[in-house]
């Protein structure tokens, strides 16, 4: 179980440090060829949400990693959870497809119900 927790963590450390960092390091106007919710949001709005999820992939893996702190991981999980909600409702509004959100927030949940549960290290 713990290793399948890790994997997950691991997993979902990456995609949202992947989605973050092109949320800070890339202009609205790029953004927008792909993620077409960012036309509608104000540029610090999707600088802050890039910030969230890199402090989310962090919370995910450092936390449990150290064994500093390490109820900070599934907190960390059903933050990102959270995000996933609110991924899937704009991708329904606008009519695109929100699997790749609802994956990464089963997964959330997982992580949160694993780490919750006592599997710690």
């Amino acid at each position: 179980m713990n290793m399948a927790l890790w994997v997950a963590q691991a997993f979902v450390a990456s995609v949202v440090t992947l989605t973050g960092t092109s949320k800070l390091v890339f202009p609205r106007e790029r953004l927008a060829r792909q993620m077409h919710w960012a036309t509608r949001w104000p540029r610090g709005r999707i600088k802050l949400l890039g910030l969230a999820e890199l402090a989310g992939a962090v919370g995910l893996i450092v936390p449990t990693a150290t064994g500093i702190v390490p109820v900070l991981t599934p907190i960390a999980a059903v933050c990102l959870a959270v995000l996933m909600a609110g991924a899937i409702r704009t991708h329904q509004r606008l009519g695109e497809g929100f699997l790749p959100a609802v994956v990464i927030g089963v997964l959330c949940v997982g992580i949160a119900a694993g780490r919750f549960g006592g599997f710690t290290r």
